[in-house]
């Protein structure tokens, strides 16, 4: 049996904002887009990496909901975007905007910096040891 974790919900204040953050300042895709029942959608967006992790961006539509956004992990990093080339990517999302909280470091596991989303979930921005591209 083959099993893959295909995507995680983030939620998100209003849809149109969360979709041009991650397709105008990520470079994501938007890969699904149908209108649902209650003014709800059904919005998933992500990278162009084969086999990439997707998001699918719920409006939140209740207090308790409300209350999480921007807070999903409590503060910790949330989601870790791999690269093979981290100047070109690093480079590319701050010129279009992209808050990181850091320099670039480099790490045992690779080199990285920790960015935040327009509601303030963090991010790892990663290439991994193991990519040859250099940093």
């Amino acid at each position: 049996m083959t099993q893959t974790l295909a995507q995680v919900t983030l939620v998100v204040r209003e849809y149109d904002e969360a979709i041009a953050f991650f397709t105008e300042k990520l470079g994501f895709h938007l890969l699904e887009y149908s209108a649902l029942s209650d003014g709800k959608r059904w919005v998933v967006v992500g990278p162009d990496g084969p086999g990439s992790l997707r998001l699918l961006l719920a409006r939140a539509s209740t207090p308790q909901e409300v209350r999480t956004i921007g807070t999903q992990t409590g503060g910790r990093v949330f989601l870790f975007l791999h690269t093979d080339n981290f100047s070109i990517d690093y480079s590319a999302m701050q010129s279009r905007g992209v808050k990181f909280l850091e320099a670039p470091r480099a790490e045992s596991y690779g080199t990285v910096a920790v960015f935040e989303d327009l509601y303030g979930n963090k991010w790892d921005l990663l290439m991994p040891s193991c990519t040859s591209s250099s940093s």
